[in-house]
């Protein structure tokens, strides 16, 4: 009898991680709370309890004999959810409160970085609009500004001039656009360059990293439009050496878990290093506490042991397996709400759509609807994903099966992967 497993989360992020943990042995069962109602098609069982409400999590855990949680998204992360599940003896893949600040405050990050000579771009915090704008003046564009705290992926501007570098900063300071999250802003410099995601399972100062994959962050082709939480990725990435992964496991991932560990907040669960690989080599553009999305849906499909025994085995001090496909290509684009990210007009339908054994639809914010339809009930809806022997053959297959939907009331971009061609 295979390991029983509870994911927290709803998004396409936690249906890639159920839907991972079930093709292997050791995991028979895989509850998502609160999960949607997308992932049931995959014979994936949801409970709709939020993730906000850790007792109720506890209970559910303790209630139905569950082995171990997987914690997805970052809030409860932040909140604290795996230090409630540790004091209640629960076993929990994730970081502490404590470590998960990596991700909580890009503050906490980069002095971090700092301290520890982690290459990332040169900044300043500031807490004021005043200050924080005569830096603008005083540096010029481009320039990147970021509120400290959380922000769903939307609370960075790379700003080309200055005009929009001081509009963030209204943004921010006047408009407290982002809440609490912007009671302090990191403005940091420019840097060019070819972006990846490097994500790492890790366990205080031992890690294991995964492949690489490149997010599409700008809302519509050509990285135009506002930022998003991210409309699509491909992995492997061809146009980022090998030697660029390994000096960056070398001079980034390696010594911030060390660094972690040695300053009392060790990390254990998924570290994701969004790197920038620039002339000087990779730098740092910001570290989450979990799995990226949708970074997620197209490196867990090139898994091939199992994940459940993989966690289990970091979670209980043994030493892990973790092996991937080599020679192919897995690329994913999601469908997002007509609005998104600024005012999402929810509520299209979701047609049926036509996958093969290389293929899968991770679902994101989706219910059904009187009708027991379903229906787009956020601003990413789905994620298309599909493996192929090349980028190209992988986009080429997963737009002839989006391009042939229905997507009336959604939109997506037509040019995920066409980097790694154009390289």
């Amino acid at each position: 009898m295979g390991q029983k497993v509870l994911v927290i989360g709803s998004g396409a992020r936690e249906h890639a991680i159920a839907h991972a943990l079930l093709r292997g042995d050791s995991v028979s069962e895989v509850t998502v709370a609160p999960g949607n109602p997308g992932m049931e098609l995959d014979g994936i069982r949801t409970t709709q309890i939020d993730e906000s409400n850790h007792a109720a999590l506890i209970a559910f855990m303790q209630d139905n004999q569950y082995d171990w949680a997987f914690v997805g998204p970052e809030v409860p992360l932040i909140e604290g959810l795996v230090d409630d599940f540790a004091a209640a003896g629960i076993k929990a893949f994730g970081p502490s409160k404590a470590a998960a600040q990596i991700e909580g405050s890009k503050d906490f990050a980069k002095q971090l970085m700092e301290r520890h000579d982690i290459p990332t771009a040169k900044y300043r915090t500031f807490d004021n609009l005043e200050d924080s704008t005569a830096y603008v003046r005083e540096h010029g564009a481009p320039i990147v500004i970021k509120a400290d705290g959380l922000a769903a992926g939307k609370g960075v501007t790379v700003a080309m001039d200055e005009e929009t570098a001081i509009a963030a900063l209204d943004d921010i300071f006047v408009d407290h656009r982002f809440g609490k999250a912007g009671a302090k802003v990191v403005i940091e410099d420019f840097l060019e360059g070819q972006e990846f995601s490097l994500m790492s399972f890790v366990r205080g100062t031992e890690f294991w990293p995964m492949p690489i994959s490149q997010d599409h962050k700008r809302a519509y082709d050509n990285d135009e439009g506002p930022n998003t939480g991210g409309m699509g990725a491909y992995s492997p990435v061809p146009q980022i050496g090998q030697d660029v992964v390994d000096t960056a496991i070398e001079t980034i991932v390696r010594p911030t878990v060390e660094a972690m560990a040695a300053e009392g907040t060790p990390f254990t669960g998924i570290l994701y290093a969004g790197l920038i690989a620039t002339a000087d080599g990779p730098k740092v553009i910001e570290f989450n506490a979990r799995f990226g999305d949708p970074e997620t849906e197209v490196v867990l499909p090139r898994l091939t042991s199992d994940l459940g025994a993989g966690i289990n085995d970091i979670l209980n001090d043994g030493t892990p397996t973790f092996t991937w496909k080599e020679g192919d290509a897995t690329l994913g684009v999601v469908l997002a709400s007509n609005g998104y990210p600024v005012n999402v007009i929810k509520g299209a339908a979701i047609p049926a759509i036509p996958v093969d054994e290389d293929s899968h639809v991770y679902y994101a914010g989706v219910k059904r609807d009187d009708n027991g339809d379903l229906v787009a009930s956020s601003g990413r809806v789905l994620l298309v994903e599909t493996t192929a022997e090349s980028i190209k053959a992988a986009q080429d297959k997963v737009y002839a099966i989006i391009d042939n939907l229905d997507t009336t009331g959604m939109f997506y971009r037509h040019d995920i992967g066409a980097k790694a061609l154009s390289a």
